[in-house]
């Protein structure tokens, strides 16, 4: 599937956890590393286009595993300032069609993160 191309309807692990709220998209992004802005705003370049960890770490020339290293340190700051949600979704190993994590923003969280003041 293209980036243009809308996935199918997708099982996503725990959606309840996904953002939906402008504001608390913004503040997060305010909140978090330099480098986790970097993935978010690569995300949102995408909506609605599911990607491995590696294929959003190739394209931002990152080495791998460093997606799952931020992911960990963001956990914290997800828990204790947001209640665990995040603004972005997943769709695990079990359920995607590559067999891995899959990670990607739906439009509206990609509105709110290209709307989110630069600092």
């Amino acid at each position: 599937m293209s980036p243009t191309e809308s996935p199918p309807a997708l099982a996503q692990h725990a959606p309840e956890n996904a953002m939906a709220d402008p504001g608390e998209i913004a503040r997060f992004h305010d909140r978090c590393s330099d480098l986790m802005r970097e993935l978010l705003d690569a995300l949102a370049a995408t909506p609605e286009y599911p990607r491995t960890f590696p294929e959003i770490e190739d394209a931002l020339g990152w080495p791998r595993r460093r997606i799952a290293s931020m992911l960990g340190g963001v956990s914290r700051v997800r828990h204790t300032e947001f209640g665990g949600r995040r603004p972005y979704r997943f769709q695990d190993d079990r359920r995607s069609p590559s067999g891995r994590w899959e990670m990607w923003m739906d439009a509206d969280q990609a509105r709110a993160v290209r709307a989110a003041p630069r600092t």
